[in-house]
């Protein structure tokens, strides 16, 4: 089996229900009516802020594309690359290149033109599907990219080295194309975050996506009276990857363009979405607007929503328990994950364990988990170690890129290259990256241990800790803190709320200042070097 198999099959068994909902809040913020009462006032030139499609749509509109890529020459094993922002026409984009045998490679919408352009030469791209968001950062490229065959253009005004996608999609035939496949054969090629330069490009087979279909099934059992709200970029495998539970189950989905809290809590109620995937960043600002009276909960109708889970970072337990003070029923559960394991599952916590909030949990569904030292060998419980894993999603490779390959990969064991330890249950704790611990005096300090520290103060929103070069102790903790509006909090309070904390673990410098965060929220720490670490090591290189 293989996962186009499965729309295939919500298309003939649930055909006229609805698969995809997007909303754009924005263009309804304009007006007073609401979402539903919206969609009946057909004169208004503002009505696509809310679209829908069924379930057949999606299959015939995936159809079209398969159709399409293979009339121009697209083939088995060719890559074909979206570079759109979270829209209806994104799936159905993304399952007609996998229907042709082709190799879809979604790229991030923050890339610029040079990154775009690396990502495309790297992946072997031979056709692009853009939207106009991508305009600008396209002309500058369109003419330097010859191996580019075909440009597909998502929207109004097509660019003249482009063709349209409405137009030509219109005219294909919505039959299923005859093109043979297996689990074993390319599927999609996503990036790495590029937090550490430019990106690397991870090759997943069929088998990598269909296994995160019943993993996410698994973790949530998602039924087909579920609705899921789909709020993070779908280039990234951690919202398709949750997706995959609902499209296993035949539910809905709602695709929001927007993080405002209102509109997300709006989105709830008015879609009656019952599971929600979140980043800390909106959590936060979430519980921030309720506390602050911003927002009231007595206004939104939220109790069919059973699940609110969290991905991509390490999470505070302090925030969790505040969101359960305001939100006491919902069931809770994070998801650990990389995009070198098709995204989130491969550990994750357990809607039953919220008991054990600050750990990442278990071995999800089909993957095995270890810590190990330096020399391969597991560690005792208690002890920090590097997080290894196994299971179908394990990558193919970094595609054209051997080396970093065999750096992770090792019989058949994916190296995380995060530091974590297991407690007697067995629930494993993220302690931090291998590359963020800081070396302070001889010491580990382990930045994530930190932050979840910080976290607990009532006036952080967030929080990043780095290492600063110093000419003792070699490197020292900064704290980089993130106030919420109109917080009095000085340097000085950070530092007395720190003295808690054992002296070696405290840090030496408090920098107030935005926390930066990618679309997926993991904090951009290597932005934070480049702009405080410079002026240490010149402080030190003028000291000497």
């Amino acid at each position: 089996m293989v996962i186009t198999e499965i729309l295939s099959r919500n298309a003939c068994q649930f055909g006229d229900e609805i698969s995809l909902i997007e909303i754009n809040p924005e263009l309804q913020d304009k007006h007073v009516v609401s979402w539903r009462e919206f969609e009946l006032i057909e004169t208004n030139p503002a009505a696509s802020f809310r679209r829908e499609m069924t379930w057949q749509e999606f299959d015939d509109k995936a159809n079209k594309v398969a159709n399409l890529l293979l009339s121009k020459g697209i083939k088995k094993g060719d890559k074909v690359a979206i570079l759109l922002m979270n829209c209806l026409e994104w799936l159905p984009i993304y399952f007609g290149i996998l229907k042709t045998g082709a190799v879809a490679v979604p790229m991030n919408f923050r890339y610029a033109s040079d990154e775009i352009k690396y990502c495309l030469e790297l992946a072997d791209a031979t056709a692009l599907v853009f939207g106009p968001e991508f305009v600008d950062r396209m002309e500058p490229i369109s003419d330097k990219l010859p191996f580019i065959s075909m440009y597909l253009f998502v929207g109004e005004n097509c660019p003249a080295y482009a063709q349209s996608y409405e137009q030509l999609t219109a005219e294909c035939s919505i039959t299923e194309p005859k093109i043979t496949f297996t689990e074993q054969d390319d599927a999609a090629i996503y990036f790495s975050s590029g937090t550490t330069g430019f990106p690397k490009a991870i090759l997943h087979s069929h088998r990598s996506l269909l296994s995160a279909c019943y993993t996410e099934q698994s973790h949530h059992q998602q039924t087909r009276n579920d609705n899921f709200l789909c709020i993070p970029p779908l280039y990234h495998t951690g919202a398709k990857m949750h997706w995959f539970g609902s499209f296993l189950s035949g539910s809905k989905a709602v695709l929001l363009r927007g993080v405002k809290p209102e509109w997300i809590l709006k989105a709830v109620s008015e879609e009656q979405a019952t599971i929600v995937w979140l980043l800390v960043p909106w959590v936060q600002d979430i519980l921030d607007a309720i506390e602050s009276g911003e927002i009231k909960l007595k206004d939104y109708n939220l109790d069919q929503w059973r699940l609110m889970h969290i991905g991509a970072q390490p999470v505070p337990p302090s925030l969790i328990q505040r969101w359960k003070k305001h939100f006491p029923h919902h069931l809770y559960d994070t998801n650990y994950g990389l995009s070198e394991s098709i995204g989130p599952g491969c550990v994750h916590l357990g809607m039953e364990n919220i008991h054990k909030v600050g750990a990442i949990g278990k071995s999800g569904y089909g993957w095995e988990a270890m810590i190990i030292d330096e020399e391969g060998h597991l560690v005792p419980k208690g002890n920090v170690g590097e997080l290894i894993v196994k299971g179908p999603g394990v990558m193919n490779c970094y595609y054209k890129d051997p080396e970093s390959t065999a750096a992770v990969l090792k019989n058949g064991w994916l190296l995380t290259g995060d530091m974590a330890r297991m407690d007697e249950d067995g629930f494993i704790y993220l302690v931090d990256r291998k590359k963020d611990v800081i070396i302070s005096g001889g010491e580990n300090l382990y930045p994530v241990q930190i932050e979840d520290f910080l976290h607990r103060h009532d006036d952080i929103k967030d929080v990043a800790v780095i290492g600063l070069p110093d000419q003792r102790l070699g490197e020292i903790a900064a704290a980089i803190v993130e106030l919420k509006p109109e917080s009095p909090c000085t340097e000085k309070d950070v530092i007395e709320f720190c003295s808690a904390l054992p002296r070696y673990k405290r840090p030496r410098k408090i920098i107030f200042d935005m926390v930066p965060r990618n679309p997926t929220g993991k904090i951009e720490k290597p932005r934070l070097r480049e702009k405080y670490c410079m002026g240490s090591v010149v402080a030190l290189q003028t000291e000497n």
